[in-house]
């Protein structure tokens, strides 16, 4: 880490110990996503990156002002402790242990660090407009990088390595990433940021504008299919807000698509990603093909995990002679930890998509304003959970997903840990309850 992206980390780091709690997300976001993701610290055998250095003082933070996450535990953040307790339980079924058991540490202290951080964060609806305002404070910026990138086709943020000074260029269109590790990933962000900017559109429309702007600038100047079909799907998320009291007929609907398409189709219905180029030279057919040999390659992996995939594709990757081109985060799982990991992340995503449904639904009654807002946080989780079939997140754009996780795990506490808003007896019908309970008993002893 030089001597700049090391001022930008102190700086990031000073403010998240003196901002107001409600400002705490914004050094995270300008921190995680403007330094590249491989600049660090090493600390023996620990790479702290600018995330871990930030997840370190927000935690701190967190401890000294206890600011403590509300609603005490819930089953999403239960059901994210065991992913990561199996993704560290599996490194014993790899070779060199030590190596993967150290590199596991990491992606679990990011993900649960996140989740932590904005769980203390956003517990409100307000609170979650305030991290869509802190969002387009983040990402205006990294819209201009990305232009003068296409422009000058010339990185700026090379000025704190880890990144190359000049983009991608792929049938004469520059592929800007700025200070991410690929153009699709800094594109994902900008689909991801996509809804949740949305969030503002009653209370601050001019906010929301400059932010679609944005947003919808950095997808286009990654120049890849994969963002702008994730951008997309971030609006369909969106537009289903009209009809969300029959949102359960949509999940039916899906199902028999998919069967409809299988049915009619030589190839497996997946394969329907393979047909898709909005950004020329797409690889589509790879990533639907990579499927394919996960499926054929299953026993191989299934229980724990591989530390060998070059053999079910021919792309070769420069930081591994195993592996081939993992571009689906569902499948780096499985090569992570098996089908057990894989699941679980599925579940992870379950509970969340639950919880947004539940506190939509009780804040329906009282502000529709503040459902919405609940609303978008399930888009950008929708566009998180489709993404993650053709890309894997291997930078500092991870933290999103978990961002957005630990935002719908603040903000939906209750439903999220009783499963449902009508499981749990109000307060009053217990009491009622215990009161008739002690005078049957003391009748018996009379």
């Amino acid at each position: 880490m030089n001597g700049i992206a090391t001022f930008v980390v102190i700086l990031c780091a000073a403010a998240l110990v003196v901002v107001p709690r409600r400002w705490g997300p914004l050094p995270v976001l300008i921190g995680t996503c403007y330094v590249p993701y491989y600049l660090g610290i090493q600390l023996g055998p620990f790479h702290l990156t600018a995330v871990r250095l930030l997840v370190a003082v927000g935690v701190i933070r967190i401890i000294s002002k206890r600011e403590w996450p509300a609603g005490g535990t819930n089953s999403l953040d239960r059901v994210l402790l065991v992913w990561a307790a199996w993704l560290l339980l599996t490194s014993v079924f790899h070779e060199s242990r030590s190596s993967p058991l150290v590199y596991r540490l990491g992606l679990a202290y990011d993900a649960l660090g996140i989740y932590v951080l904005f769980r203390s964060f956003c517990q409100s609806a307000e609170e979650i407009r305030g991290l869509a305002r802190q969002a387009v404070i983040a990402l205006v910026p990294l819209s201009f990088e990305m232009l003068y990138e296409h422009v000058t086709v010339h990185n700026l943020f090379s000025v704190f390595g880890g990144v190359g000074d000049t983009p991608i260029v792929r049938e004469g269109r520059v592929r800007a990433n700025g200070p991410f590790g690929h153009p699709i990933l800094a594109g994902t962000v900008g689909a991801i940021c996509l809804p949740l900017v949305t969030s503002l559109w009653k209370s601050h429309r001019k906010a929301a504008l400059i932010g679609i702007a944005a947003c919808l600038a950095i997808v286009i100047l990654s120049a890849s299919s994969g963002p702008i079909l994730s951008a997309l799907s971030g609006l369909f998320a969106l537009y289903l807000w009209r009809y969300r009291a029959r949102i359960h007929y949509f999940k039916w609907y899906a199902v028999a698509a998919y069967i409809g398409l299988d049915l009619i189709m030589k190839d497996p219905a997946y394969f329907i990603i393979a047909r898709v180029d909005l950004a020329g030279g797409s690889t589509s057919w790879y990533r639907a093909r990579l499927i394919q040999s996960a499926f054929e390659h299953l026993p191989e992996w299934w229980l724990a995990g591989t530390d060998y995939t070059r053999h079910w594709m021919w792309v070769v990757v420069s930081w591994s002679p195993n592996h081939t081109d993992i571009t689906s985060h569902y499948i780096q799982m499985g090569i992570w930890g098996g089908l057990p990991l894989l699941l679980l992340f599925i579940w992870v995503l379950s509970r969340a998509f639950g919880g947004v449904a539940n506190a939509a639904r009780q804040l329906a009654s009282s502000s529709s304003n503040d459902a919405f807002a609940v609303w978008t946080l399930g888009s950008s989780l929708f566009v998180i959970a489709v993404t993650g079939l053709s890309v894997s997140y291997f930078d500092q754009s991870v933290t999103y997903v978990f961002i957005i996780l630990g935002a719908i795990g603040s903000i939906s506490p209750a439903p999220v840990y009783a499963g449902s808003a009508d499981s749990r007896k109000p307060d009053s019908s217990r009491n009622q309850h215990k009161e008739r309970k002690a005078h049957l008993t003391n009748k018996r002893r009379a």
